[in-house]
């Protein structure tokens, strides 16, 4: 069972992870590894070099599974907060969605006959070229704007607002993919594979739902403050 209240510094990283497995992507995105032992979150977090507070503001807004906006979010790096999304597009791009089609190609027929099989390759490689555009304007824009304005300069013509209201939910394909294989990919094939891939092909769509979440709830409100502050 999830943890139901917050997390706090004094919490043991151990029994973060213990309490919540899917929060392990979160430590990967702010670069801290396992083995620390009996070390509370403050305590990993200072040894790694990471801000404690932006930590466990995404790991509680995370956890929490809504969109309410907690006072103690208001004070959070902006770098820290960065170099988890990019970690995150890092993760997406070269590793989840590559493994996913190795796993699909593993579980489905792509012989001549299967015309089903060769739609969801087709499908799912679109996807990932839509998936790959969103993030890689992210990187080399929105990113990069912002390091700028950490640094004091606003003299791009550039605001957040504009990502805001260009930044749809992208993980919508993967559910109309996940609904082709569930619906019409022909039986006969080998089921402990393909429930394999559609597992991770849920999970990967909550990730990125949760990702998605986490810039618009966390990241834009943090820039358009930074915004105000740097005229």
């Amino acid at each position: 069972m999830y943890k139901t209240n917050n997390y706090v510094p004094t919490d043991k990283m151990s029994d973060l992870i213990c309490g919540n497995y899917t929060l392990l992507q979160v430590m990967s995105r702010f670069d801290l590894s396992l083995g620390f032992g009996d070390q509370t979150v403050q305590e990993v977090c200072r040894a790694n070099g990471v801000d404690c507070k932006t930590f466990l503001a995404v790991v509680n807004f995370i956890t929490e599974e809504n969109n309410r906006m907690a006072d103690e979010m208001q004070d959070l790096s902006i770098h820290a907060l960065m170099n988890y999304l990019k970690q995150a597009h890092h993760y997406f791009l070269d590793f989840q969605l590559p493994t996913i089609r190795r796993k699909l190609i593993e579980a489905i027929d792509c012989s001549v006959q299967n015309e089903v099989a060769f739609l969801i390759l087709k499908f799912f490689d679109a996807y990932v070229a839509e998936v790959r555009k969103h993030m890689d304007y992210e990187d080399m824009n929105v990113f990069t704007y912002v390091e700028n304005l950490v640094a004091g300069n606003r003299e791009s013509g550039f605001r957040i607002s504009q990502f805001a209201r260009r930044h749809d939910q992208i993980d919508a394909k993967l559910k109309e993919l996940k609904n082709i294989i569930i619906k019409y990919y022909p039986a006969g094939g080998n089921d402990y594979l393909l429930n394999a891939v559609l597992f991770d092909i849920f999970s990967c769509e909550q990730d990125l739902a949760s990702h998605c979440r986490v810039e618009d709830y966390l990241f834009v409100p943090a820039v358009l403050r930074l915004e105000k502050e740097v005229k």
